[in-house]
């Protein structure tokens, strides 16, 4: 019994930590694309910052220098160049391996 508790506590803990950092960074992605027009510049550097940081924890380097090729193209006031930076991290970030839920799995 105790070794079924262990592993499916680290399945969970695997998922809680994808949700941390992958689900929370294609949202906050997601957010900035849609309301950019409202957005200072400054507030979605500031995002897009925090969005490479957390791929960078998850490993995801791709995208996390998407994102912040992105950040730093905000700089240069070239907004074709930060949409189309912004739309291959969000891609990227979606190809990211994503935990499969156990079908068989047991909860009391």
């Amino acid at each position: 019994m105790e070794i079924s508790r262990k592993k499916l506590r680290k399945e969970v803990l695997k998922r809680i930590k994808y949700v941390k950092t992958c689900v929370m960074a294609r949202e906050l992605c997601l957010l900035v694309r849609t309301h950019r027009a409202v957005l200072e510049p400054n507030d979605v550097q500031e995002v897009c910052r925090y969005i490479s940081n957390l791929c960078k924890k998850e490993g995801c380097s791709k995208p996390s220098e998407l994102c912040q090729k992105a950040a730093d193209s905000i700089d240069s006031k070239d907004e074709e160049k930060y949409l189309e930076m912004c739309a291959k991290s969000c891609v990227k970030c979606g190809e990211a391996k994503r935990p499969r839920p156990k079908k068989d799995a047991y909860v009391s």
